[in-house]
């Protein structure tokens, strides 16, 4: 149901590669919402994804870039502001990759020059789109910027590897470009940690299932399902969250506060 939360506004979102992904979601509810937008992912990606099928049933256009890449993204900002007819009221950052999380090397055996390559992909990305649209001034006044994080940022999950200090290096840009991106633009900047989500990302990681399975039951209100997340990040992205930046936002049914829970303690009897 459309109640026009984003009439009027323009954005950028990263990272939509099927229907499963988070960031496809949110595309499909931010035209539902009444914005505008151009997708972008990278040119690999592209060539994995449906991507072009998502930008015809949003009636947009899809700019291929490279997020580590700054000459990319000034590129992909240059030419969304053509095709939008001015200046961006969001940013989705939704992307994440690791190459020792791929090839299956341990947090304990990493490659280090795969780390470098996490961390610029999963996280000091998100501060080369942020610093790219602050120079260029391609961000309207109480704009809002997300970047989508996780709980392991703050708890240590082994079968998260680096992916876990990539997300904690995520939040702090957040919070370090919030600042900086508040006091010179009124423009917000926000990472939510979402449940376990059963994207092709996520599912791509050892175990995830059965930690899928114990966040269910640890989860007071259950896991939070990709729709679920893309309607908080519309909602953070419309003009009822202008006051609200340099968060982390848990969005995991209660996961994160919750010690443990009765049907656990059942299981462990």
């Amino acid at each position: 149901m459309s109640n026009n939360l984003l009439a009027g506004k323009k954005g950028i979102i990263t990272g939509a590669l099927d229907e499963n992904s988070i960031a496809w979601k949110v595309a499909l509810k931010a035209k539902e919402q009444g914005a505008q937008f151009v997708l972008t992912n990278a040119p690999v990606a592209l060539r994995m994804g449906g991507i072009q099928e998502l930008a015809k049933e949003c009636n947009t256009e899809v700019i291929p870039a490279d997020a580590t890449s700054v000459d990319d993204i000034t590129k992909l900002y240059t030419e969304s502001k053509e095709i939008l007819g001015g200046n961006f009221d969001f940013l989705l950052h939704s992307i994440g990759m690791s190459p020792n999380v791929r090839k299956g090397k341990a947090y304990n055996d990493l490659n280090y020059d795969w780390l470098q390559k996490t961390y610029d992909i999963s996280a000091i990305s998100f501060h080369k789109m942020m610093q790219t649209a602050d120079k260029m001034d391609v961000m309207n006044e109480y704009g809002s910027i997300l970047g989508l994080s996780y709980i392991a940022a703050q708890r240590t999950y082994p079968f998260y590897n680096d992916m876990a200090d990539a997300k904690a290096l995520l939040e702090s840009i957040a919070r370090s470009y919030g600042y900086h991106f508040g006091k010179r633009k009124n423009v917000r900047v926000n990472t939510i940690s979402q449940s376990p989500t059963p994207t092709t990302a996520g599912s791509g990681i050892s175990g995830f299932d059965s930690f899928y399975n114990f966040a269910e039951k640890m989860s007071p209100l259950g896991n939070a399902t990709a729709e679920e997340c893309a309607d908080y990040i519309i909602m953070m992205f419309s003009d009822f969250t202008k006051k609200v930046t340099m968060q982390n936002l848990f969005h995991d049914g209660g996961y994160s506060f919750t010690g443990i829970s009765e049907e656990l303690i059942e299981e462990m009897k």
